[in-house]
């Protein structure tokens, strides 16, 4: 008697099949590229124990099916995971393992900062790793479109749990897929309605059903603070299901070698970079910096990584001389100007007072910068230098002045790429009331209003709101199957975020 998969595959031609990445919507940048280079990954002599530990996990057929890394902000769990994402593609050659799909939440990232695409990018993932999956999911979209607008129980029931349960693998095929979910303490609400129980909790609930498929052997590596919904979650889940390790439990010795590992090799590189564009009588030499200043940053940032990496950034930048930006950060430690402002103020302090030493920078000045980077850590979605001009309604090189001196906190690209944190801890910083009195603090209600009126602005002019606005075929069109080449055509990167 033929199986439930083997019949929707005679019944539907590779012909006649529309692709699963056509089907099913995901987040853009959610998920692992292996090509992409912003997202660093261990260094190969640091955190060996630990991820010999995750690897261990994930290899043996029989150990828990959620294995979850918490740790407090800066302690590097982001790199762990693109970390081990890279190591299950590279391990997918050897067909028993493999990464079956990823999701890193961003708080502050669009769709990447709550629970409205998770489970369709989880969904597309596996639908593209397991076999037959694809014409699975397909037939429960097709059969039923409005899937995606569902409940996030209803979406994990149909779009991954039941055509799990109706696959049949083939021998041979890979019997272990591992899911990565980075962060899931970023995720928020996917609407301001508020709910008793939050989506994190939601989708820690629902996980433990996947230990009830037996066509393969499905687990999640998943990281996230100890924030209070996630500790719910577990609360709520059998520890026969899970085991899990604090990162901030790991014995110093370890972190303090691992932070000097890094730090040793990231001067050396700065040393190098430095040196091929100078003259010779200005070389940096290899005693640089000497043993009790990398000895000083290694205290400054155990147990953080995100402080070492900070610094490292913050140095590195060659319009700036590395040894003067370097003892700036040792300055600040050693005056003690830190006050009770917690460790990473070690970091963010020193770049941002950098910023503000030009003793002709007036009030404008100051609330220029409120207002382009109060912004950018603020934005729901992240925009483009260009872009973020036109909200704001300021010149695009007013923007570039205020964020050059920030690249060690803000990646910032040519357009259209978006201006991006590079670790969440710094948007915390900017928005602390811990900065009342300090010129760069952030007032987070004054600048939503602010984006606020600014969106209002734009949707008055002119060329704002208009009736067809994207010059549809026939009116009340359902928004999926507008053309994303027409609505990238007729509205810019800023018209889209105020829309």
């Amino acid at each position: 008697m033929e199986n439930q998969y083997n019949i929707a595959y005679h019944h539907h031609s590779r012909e006649d099949r529309v692709p699963i990445d056509q089907i099913l919507p995901y987040v853009k940048g959610a998920t692992f590229d292996p090509y992409n280079q912003d997202h660093p990954t261990c260094h190969s002599e640091t955190r060996t124990g630990l991820l010999w530990q995750i690897q261990d996990w994930a290899q043996r057929p029989y150990s828990k099916r959620i294995f979850w890394l918490n740790g407090m902000a800066g302690t590097g769990k982001s790199t762990i995971s693109w970390t081990i994402a890279k190591w299950l593609t590279e391990q997918s050659k050897l067909g028993v393992i493999d990464l079956g799909a990823s999701f890193f939440f961003k708080r502050g990232g669009g769709d990447r900062g709550n629970a409205s695409r998770f489970f369709p990018t989880i969904a597309r993932g596996l639908a593209s790793k397991v076999p037959g999956l694809d014409i699975l999911v397909t037939e429960v979209v097709t059969s039923d479109p409005s899937i995606f607008d569902k409940a996030l129980g209803e979406q994990f029931d149909k779009l991954i749990y039941q055509p799990l349960q109706k696959i049949n693998i083939q021998p041979g095929g890979c019997s272990t897929f591992i899911l990565v979910v980075d962060a899931l303490d970023e995720c928020g609400p996917r609407s301001e309605t508020k709910s008793e129980t939050s989506d994190i909790e939601v989708i820690l609930r629902l996980w433990p059903q996947i230990s009830q498929v037996t066509s393969i052997c499905l687990k999640l590596f998943l990281t996230s603070r100890p924030d209070l919904p996630i500790q719910l979650g577990f609360s709520m889940i059998s520890t026969d299901t899970y085991q899990d390790m604090i990162l901030h439990h790991v014995p110093g010795t370890i972190i303090e070698h691992d932070i000097s590992v890094f730090l040793r090799d990231e001067f050396s590189k700065i040393r190098k970079r430095y040196n091929a564009r100078l003259p010779s009588q200005t070389l940096l030499d290899d005693t640089w910096p000497h043993q009790g200043v990398l000895e000083a940053l290694v205290k400054m940032a155990v147990p953080l990584f995100i402080v070492a990496a900070t610094v490292c950034r913050y140095v590195r930048d060659l319009k700036w001389n590395p040894p003067k930006r370097l003892e700036k950060i040792l300055e600040f430690q050693q005056k003690g100007q830190l006050g009770q402002l917690g460790q990473l103020a070690q970091t963010y302090l020193p770049i941002l007072s950098q910023t503000f030493d030009d003793p002709d920078e007036g009030k404008e000045f100051y609330r220029e910068f409120r207002k382009i980077v109060g912004s950018i850590v603020t934005l729901s979605e992240p925009l483009s230098t260009t872009s973020l001009a036109a909200l704001l309604d300021l010149d695009r090189d007013v923007i570039l002045h205020h964020l050059s001196a920030l690249n060690s906190v803000l990646a910032v690209y040519p357009d259209p790429k978006p201006v991006h944190l590079f670790h969440l801890s710094f948007r915390e910083f900017l928005l602390s009331d811990k900065l009342q009195h300090e010129p760069f603090r952030v007032d987070g209600p004054a600048t939503h209003r602010m984006l606020v009126t600014k969106c209002l602005e734009s949707l008055s002019r002119p060329d704002g709101l208009q009736e067809n606005l994207c010059g549809l075929g026939y009116p009340g069109q359902p928004r999926r199957e507008v053309n994303r080449t027409i609505i990238d055509k007729r509205l810019t990167p800023a018209f889209q975020y105020i829309y």
